[in-house]
């Protein structure tokens, strides 16, 4: 029996920086734990970190990103600065103020970090833990930051992880329309290439009507659209901050931000985009992207935060140098897009992961690239098959991609690599385009080969910062 795919509005949430896995998922385990406790007689609280979670954590802000969701933040809300604020206070007053909840002596410094405890589950793991004057455990709950920002618990089957999520359609609950309460059953589940292929011949229907089609279920048409363009304009947004910011980022590797020197010239060198300078354009939007996202701003998780400038970067592709796409067509493609990408994002999420932390950087700009090049292909007319073909090409050039990222930080080699694989998923997108659909590697088998492949992978190539750049390149 095929699976219900993962919502679109899962896969494309609005969140802040750095990380998805790191930032997102414990500010949203944070929020949920403070609202189990909100009303016991909580008098302190315990917070370990995990592998992944403990190894990076400092770089990627999980110590305050879960502080802050004990606080009452989360991901969809929060504004970074007012967020900046109460971590400072917390730090100067030595006291966490719970969501709806007690007052209690908390530092960052009390989190407990096991950077070489992997707990059986995932490599991402999190023990939040309440207990009342006698220090008794009023609450003791272990939580997992599955990738994408998804999160799930002991308790929870991973296939449940999306309840986890607290609503996180987008920024304003109303942007995408309340979900109506109904019967869940999609008229086209699937869980792997084959099956969307299968229900697209079935229907007739391209891949994004069939990913349409499920979404209707538990959305009119009219909120899907408007909420697919209200990612969209976030993305835009994003982007539009990014090339007004100057200096360098945020961690002390002192990278030198460039997407504001790269706008300035770009915009000067070749005011009416030329198609010659396609490239150019395509990797400004992506590293503005993740410059944003290395600052800790808000961006599209798209799978992941990691690698959030690839899909903007193709969508800006396709809408500023297809000829077919019209001002007039603009919003329809942009909803087709992100619908193709979206059901292409749900087989990872499925089959494979999208977590640095559990398969490597594979798994996170591997999958952005493959949803991209999907998306990008049937904007251009491609049929169901060509945007399969797409989508594989992409991923087969991204197997066994590490996450070794220096000093732990989401900026080296992460803010490139997003430009390098938007040009991918560009490239793979064309190269399909002039095949028939048919080719000798399925998508489903692509995607097996990742999940393998990083299974295999040594876990100092996971996101821990413990091999590859970040150990042989100095930090000083």
């Amino acid at each position: 029996m095929a699976d219900v795919p993962v919502s679109v509005f899962d896969l494309f949430s609005v969140g802040v920086g750095p990380s998805s896995s790191h930032t997102v998922g414990p500010m949203r385990a944070g929020a949920e734990f403070a609202s189990l406790v909100a009303g016991l007689p909580v008098r302190s609280i315990a917070v370990d970190l995990y592998g992944s979670l403990a190894s990076t954590g400092q770089g990627h802000g999980t110590l305050g990103a879960v502080v802050a969701g004990l606080m009452g933040s989360h991901p969809e809300s929060v504004d970074p600065d007012q967020m900046s604020a109460a971590l400072d206070a917390l730090e100067r007053d030595g006291l966490l103020r719970l969501d709806a909840g007690a007052t209690v002596p908390f530092r960052l410094t009390d989190i407990v970090l096991h950077p070489l405890t992997m707990l059986p589950r995932h490599p991402n793991a999190m023990r939040l833990r309440a207990r009342d004057e006698a220090g008794a455990d009023l609450a003791d709950e272990t939580y997992y930051s599955i990738g994408g920002g998804f999160i799930t618990r002991d308790g929870i089957a991973d296939a449940d992880a999306g309840a986890d999520v607290a609503d996180a359609d987008v920024a304003a609950a109303d942007v995408a329309g309340a979900a109506i309460p109904v019967d869940d059953t999609v008229p086209f589940p699937f869980s792997s290439g084959a099956e969307l292929l299968a229900a697209c011949a079935a229907s007739g229907l391209p891949i994004s009507g069939v990913a349409l089609a499920n979404e209707s279920v538990t959305r009119d048409e009219r909120a899907i659209r408007s909420g697919l363009l209200c990612i969209h304009q976030v993305m835009e947004s994003c982007v539009d901050r990014s090339v007004r910011r100057a200096g360098c980022l945020p961690g002390g590797l002192d990278v030198r931000r460039r997407a504001a020197t790269w706008h300035e010239q770009l915009t000067r060198e070749d005011p009416d985009h030329d198609p010659l300078f396609a490239m150019e354009w395509v990797n400004l939007v992506a590293m503005a992207v993740n410059e944003e996202n290395a600052t800790g701003g808000r961006v599209v998780t798209a799978p992941t935060n990691g690698a959030a400038g690839i899909i903007p970067a193709v969508l800006y592709y396709a809408l500023t140098y297809v000829p077919a796409i019209t001002p007039t067509e603009r919003d329809d493609a942009v909803v087709r897009f992100l619908l193709t990408a979206g059901a292409i994002g749900s087989i990872y999420k499925e089959r494979a992961s999208i977590s640095g932390a559990e398969v490597g950087c594979q798994g996170e700009v591997g999958s952005a690239a493959s949803m991209a090049a999907a998306g990008l292909a049937e904007v251009l007319g491609g049929t169901p098959e060509q945007v399969e073909n797409a989508a594989e090409i992409a991923m087969e050039h991204n197997l066994g991609l590490t996450c070794d990222p220096i000093g732990g930080l989401v900026q080296i080699p992460c803010i490139e690599r997003n430009a390098i694989a938007a040009n991918k998923a560009i490239n793979a997108a064309r190269m399909a385009l002039r095949g028939d659909g048919v080719h000798h590697v399925s998508l489903d088998q692509v995607v097996e080969t990742m999940r393998q492949t990083g299974a295999d992978m040594s876990t100092k190539y996971k996101e821990t910062a413990m091999g590859g750049l970040a150990v042989n390149v100095p930090l000083c």
